[in-house]
């Protein structure tokens, strides 16, 4: 499929990308201002954090973040934190999307299956590293929300699907990498199941208020378990994820 604007024969060395940009001033969706927001961001945020994957760090360089942040929200769409979406849900801060999506470390041909589409953020950053992103968004607004971004920026390789993101999608299963977006208290089963053998599964594992961001690898049928530090996220719901009323 077509990836529009976004192609990812666009993702480029940073010099490369930032001599354009220079010759060539800001995007049609940018004004001066979320222009140098962005690159401050990616400078301090990402690179200044540690973020070493070039693909990466110029996928958060090109994408519009305020985009993808509601309208009250948009003048802090580039600082250093997560912001509300509505449905008690919020779009994560970017070094967390860096750092998830650093961890599943994409080379272009992958499948990958996200679990909590949200704003579409971490969806279209992966879709730029990636050849094909399926997106479960169990919050109907929110699914409708991302999908007006997406199509307004022309990124075609993404599919947003309203369902129970705790089971995954087994009908386009094996995928070669899974994110997850969300809190659980434990590894969902079927996610293991979805995993393709060399693929690579991060998310948050813990309780409902603090987790740890974990990344399994399956080899061999295999599974390897790393944690890559602490973190906070929204609660994962669903019948392999927490219940909706639970505390």
């Amino acid at each position: 499929m077509g990836m529009g604007l976004f192609s990812r024969k666009t993702v480029r060395t940073k010099e490369n990308n930032l001599n354009e940009k220079a010759g060539n001033g800001p995007a049609p969706w940018d004004t001066e201002e979320t222009f140098r927001a962005r690159v401050r961001m990616v400078d301090e945020q990402i690179e200044g954090r540690g973020i070493k994957d070039q693909r990466v760090i110029q996928a958060l360089r090109e994408l519009p973040r305020h985009l993808f942040v509601p309208g009250d929200e948009t003048s802090l769409a580039y600082t250093d934190r997560p912001l509300p979406l509505g449905s008690g849900q919020t779009i994560s801060q970017p070094y967390m999307v860096a750092l998830m999506t650093e961890a599943l470390a994409l080379q272009g041909w992958e499948k990958v299956l996200e679990i909590g589409t949200g704003s579409g953020y971490q969806g279209a950053v992966l879709s730029m590293l990636s050849a094909r992103v399926f997106s479960i968004e169990r919050v109907g607004a929110l699914a409708e929300r991302a999908r007006r971004t997406l199509e307004k920026l022309e990124i075609r390789n993404i599919e947003i699907i309203e369902a129970n993101g705790s089971l995954g999608l087994p009908e386009e299963a094996p995928f070669d990498a899974i994110v997850v977006t969300a809190a659980a208290p434990s590894v969902p089963r079927p996610l293991l199941d979805q995993l393709a053998d060399g693929g690579r599964l991060v998310l948050p594992v813990g309780d409902r208020y603090t987790q740890n961001l974990v990344r399994i690898t399956k080899e061999a049928g295999n599974l390897h378990r790393e944690s890559l530090g602490l973190c906070a996220f929204v609660p994962l719901i669903g019948s392999e994820g927490w219940d909706e009323g639970s505390g």
